[in-house]
């Protein structure tokens, strides 16, 4: 009786750890390209998607040394159930809450606390051995968290903030061996140009409603 093929038998997991991903990145991946998805479709189930996403990658940013990044994902999970309560009973009168553009006194706001949460988390995790890129880290982390907050309160222009840290997140993941990651990161670049298209005229449309 011959023996079975060993690679038959090889589950997924080892499979992909062999090739230099995981489990957690497969599963970031999937629940990633589906959130963002939902999230230009204005969809309130990106956000239960967003929940699992941001376990996921806790998993893989801490294992790879983003720590910055995994600090984030704690973030995210919070802000993810915030933004589920918030997108469905947050408007005016409790209804759901519609696209608007960010204000100038909201953009010298959350400038200043991108500046200021970039610089406190630098000087943290820098001091952390294993960190990897902690100044470049924090300065996406902090760009990141400020568009995440905008896309729950539905303001326009927090697709301009993830186009502009998906193309650094692209470069920074080939570096520290996420291809998957990568490769996820590139697709949000096409969502985000996406979202940013869909939301503009959503926000047209309210406008233009007597």
């Amino acid at each position: 009786m011959t023996s079975a093929d060993p690679a038959a038998s090889m589950s997924v997991c080892t499979w992909l750890s062999a090739h230099g991903s995981s489990c957690a990145e497969a599963f970031g991946f999937v629940t990633g390209v589906a959130n963002v998805w939902l999230v230009t479709r204005e969809s309130i189930w990106c956000w239960p998607l967003g929940v699992l996403n941001a376990v996921f990658y806790m998993v893989v940013f801490a294992r790879t040394g983003l720590y910055s990044d995994t600090g984030l994902q704690v973030v995210y999970f919070t802000l993810s159930l915030y933004g589920w309560w918030h997108w469905w009973r947050g408007g005016q009168q409790h209804e759901a809450v519609i696209v608007t553009r960010t204000s100038l006194r909201q953009t010298i706001t959350l400038g200043t606390v991108i500046v200021g949460t970039w610089v406190a988390l630098a000087l943290i995790t820098s001091r952390i051995p294993g960190v990897a890129l902690p100044w470049l880290d924090s300065l996406l982390v902090a760009i990141s968290l400020v568009a995440q907050w905008m896309m729950t309160r539905k303001l326009l222009e927090n697709w301009l903030l993830w186009i502009a840290v998906d193309v650094v997140y692209i470069g920074l993941f080939i570096n520290r061996g996420l291809p998957l990651t990568a490769v996820l990161y590139a697709v949000f670049l096409g969502l985000a140009t996406l979202g940013y298209v869909q939301w503009r005229k959503s926000e047209a449309r309210h406008t233009a409603a007597p």
